[in-house]
């Protein structure tokens, strides 16, 4: 039998034919329908002539049986697919279930030769998915996502909410410093704003601020009531995909990985101004012109000629009032911590105990039932905001004083005195 020199694989020995593939097998058949002899056909293909005339005389592929042995897994494939199936494909598990219940004790390739076609079944399974496409206005799929990002002298982690149309896989991505159930719901109306309407529903994966509970085999969904809420003020519907099933969701899935690869991997930002700055220009210039690998066309296209129409009505609806709050004390420097970022309060308010309420965009600090202080909320970090009109009294009334460090009150109980008082005694105003 003739092989030439580099169609012995490894496995090969003296004596044995290489094993053909069915599209090896459809060569040789043709080039002899086109009158090649099988020695030329076997030098061509870097096979023995025997394989060729074997073939040849069968007329196609058939799979190869050796006269060796017969296996040591013979009369066991049942069991072997039902426990590969039951411990999820792990072969080493298997092998040693099969030595501990059977008494047979084969080597790891062994039983992963055996279970070679079970495996390819297991991954086809798990990467189906059917695809379903929806009429425009219909659906909008969320999601958030985290990545690390530089940002100034520091790597920070930013929170990625994503949402993504399901007619014409138009998105938009805003960046958040948590995934608290305000910045879904804040993600979700800047996305409102973006596209110009609401779609009549709105696809979730099953976050912790947004769904109750979610029993994988009964389906049954409880969703958070401010989420309730939130879905009426707006009027779209809630819906969760099924637990463990994200593909369920894809299109939203493949929308956060393609902001943290096209997006964000690789850049460097000066403050976080600058990363929200970047993140408009990227949608407006990247994401909404490129050409979509399902659909086939630019996602602005699309959008503007059938879907933007079938947005419901944004109706001039003012924000939906998410409200947050949270007590903190006040610090020695006058000021109370919120996400990083420190917020100034009176001095005299020093060592008390405050209720800090963020309502769109606001911060609004009260002690005992009056609001002390107001200022815009920063989505920066470590960001010091100061109201000047928080050091009236520190020195004299004057404004243009340096300011020097004031100890806090000895007894933090008589801060509940009338703010007046404070105004007779030290001058100026809350």
């Amino acid at each position: 039998m003739f092989v030439t020199g580099d169609s012995l694989s490894p496995a090969m020995t003296a004596g044995e034919e290489r094993m053909e593939t069915p599209g090896d097998v459809a060569v040789m058949l043709r080039l002899a329908e086109l009158g090649w002899g099988s020695k030329r056909i076997a030098g061509e293909l870097g096979c023995s002539r025997t394989t060729v005339k074997r073939y040849l005389r069968q007329g196609g592929w058939a799979s190869y049986r050796g006269r060796g042995r017969p296996s040591a897994l013979a009369g066991l494939e049942g069991w072997l697919a039902e426990r590969f199936r039951r411990h999820r494909g792990n072969a080493d598990v298997v092998r040693q279930e099969l030595a501990r219940e059977h008494g047979v004790r084969v080597s790891l390739r062994t039983v992963e030769r055996a279970v070679a076609d079970m495996r390819r079944d297991l991954l086809a399974e798990a990467r189906a998915c059917v695809r379903f496409e929806t009429p425009p206005g219909r659906q909008l799929q969320i999601d958030f996502g985290s990545t690390f990002v530089e940002i100034g002298e520091e790597v920070v982690r930013v929170y990625l909410f994503v949402a993504t149309l399901g007619y014409s896989r138009r998105g938009f991505v805003a960046a958040f410093r948590h995934e608290r159930q305000s910045a879904w719901f804040e993600g979700l109306e800047a996305a409102f704003r973006h596209f110009g309407g609401v779609p009549r529903e709105v696809l979730l994966d099953n976050a912790k601020p947004l769904v109750v509970r979610h029993d994988a085999l009964t389906r049954e969904v409880v969703f958070n009531e401010r989420l309730h809420a939130f879905a009426r003020y707006w009027g779209f519907r809630p819906r969760a995909c099924a637990p463990y099933r994200a593909r369920t969701k894809g299109k939203d899935e493949n929308g956060v990985g393609y902001v943290k690869k096209n997006a964000i991997a690789g850049h460097r930002f000066a403050s976080w101004a600058a990363l929200e700055a970047h993140l408009v220009r990227w949608m407006r210039e990247v994401a909404d012109r490129r050409i979509h690998g399902t659909t086939g066309e630019p996602p602005i296209e699309r959008f503007r000629r059938e879907e933007a129409e079938a947005l419901a009505s944004l109706m001039g609806r003012p924000p939906f009032r998410q409200v947050r709050e949270v007590v903190r004390r006040v610090q020695a420097d006058g000021s109370v911590d919120l996400d990083t970022n420190h917020y100034s309060v009176p001095w005299r308010l020093i060592g008390a105990r405050v209720r800090v309420e963020v309502t769109a965009g606001v911060v609004r600090i009260f002690h005992a039932g009056m609001e002390v202080a107001r200022h815009d909320e920063r989505r920066g970090r470590r960001e010091r905001i100061l109201d000047p009109a928080h050091l009236v009294g520190v020195i004299a009334n004057d404004r243009d004083a340096p300011v020097t460090s004031v100890a806090a009150p000895a007894e933090v109980g008589e801060l509940l005195r009338p703010l007046a008082e404070y105004e007779q005694i030290a001058g100026g105003g809350w």
